[in-house]
This record gives structure tokens, C-alpha cells and sequence, in this order.
């Protein structure tokens, strides 16, 4: 699979050396055609999780760009309105990660998305306690957080 990501990356810089521009945009397109050739190239190879992980990778970082900017609004109206809309608990969420770089990263998306803070984590490592500013129903927070942003972390990452 880091075979597969560098020769893209080594396709995505010989097609920025051959359009004479760079630009993310060129580059990011000559990384789009270079993983089109190399998909087409590798469609009798045995390994082909590179090809699955890529567009996985791609798809949560959409969505935890999207969930960023939503909260960001939120809490941002919630400033600047003279009526505060916040509705604080505390979450017991367990987890479905079970590595340390699973549940690092999981915990660090989560403090990153404002309104959300990790309090603590259990001695077992299986649940996180999540402060939340605008909480309406707890059983709907893990819900969405399990079902959104664990569920397309861990298809990133596995």
C-alpha cells in the first residue's frame, strides 16, 4: 500500500513537472489521474486496499471538514445572539476503537469539533467521557458520533 501512495505521489509530481504549474490544484489533479492509472494498472494485483483507503481517507476528511464548519456556525450564533441556546451535559460514549492510535485520533477529532471536550478515559479504554455544550439528547450524541465521525474514522484507518 506505501508502494501504491508513492509511486502516486512520484505520477502527481511528473505531471507538475511536465504542465510547467504548480499549483495545488494541478497537483492535486495530477494525484487524481496518477490513481486512475495506477487503478486501472493494478486490476489484477492482489492488493488493492490502496484503492479502497484513498477514497475512504477523502470521504472522512469532507465530513470532518463539514461537521468543523457546523459547529463552528453554532457556537459562532450562539456569541453573538444576546439568548445563550447552550444546554451543557456530560456523555458516557463508548467506543468501537480499540488501538491507541485509533482512540488518540478519535478523542483528538472529537475535542478539535467546538463544543466538544474529552474529559477522561476509562481505566479499560473502552469509553470516553465527552463534555458537550449543546446536548439534547444524550442516546442521539453517541448515536451520531458512532454511526458519523468513529465509523468513517475507523474505515479510514482500517
Amino acid at each position: 500500500m506505501i508502494k501504491q501512495f508513492l509511486m502516486n505521489l512520484l505520477l502527481s509530481f511528473i505531471w507538475v513537472a511536465l504542465t510547467g504549474s504548480m499549483y495545488y490544484t494541478n497537483f492535486l489533479f495530477g494525484f487524481l489521474l496518477g490513481f486512475t492509472i495506477l487503478w486501472i494498472m493494478s486490476r489484477n494485483d492482489g492488493d488493492r486496499r490502496y484503492f479502497y483507503k484513498v477514497p475512504r481517507i477523502v470521504s472522512f476528511v469532507f465530513y470532518f471538514l463539514f461537521q468543523m464548519i457546523k459547529a463552528n456556525v453554532q457556537v459562532a450564533y450562539d456569541v453573538m445572539t444576546p439568548r445563550y441556546f447552550m444546554r451543557p451535559g456530560v456523555v458516557r460514549y463508548p467506543m468501537n476503537a480499540r488501538t491507541e492510535m485509533e482512540i488518540n485520533l478519535l478523542s483528538m477529532m472529537i475535542s478539535l469539533t467546538p463544543g466538544t471536550l474529552i474529559l477522561d478515559i476509562s481505566e479499560d479504554k473502552k469509553t470516553l467521557y465527552i463534555h458537550v455544550m449543546y446536548l439534547d439528547d444524550p442516546k442521539k450524541f453517541v448515536q451520531e458520533t458512532k454511526t458519523g465521525l468513529e465509523r468513517r474514522l475507523l474505515e479510514a484507518l482500517r
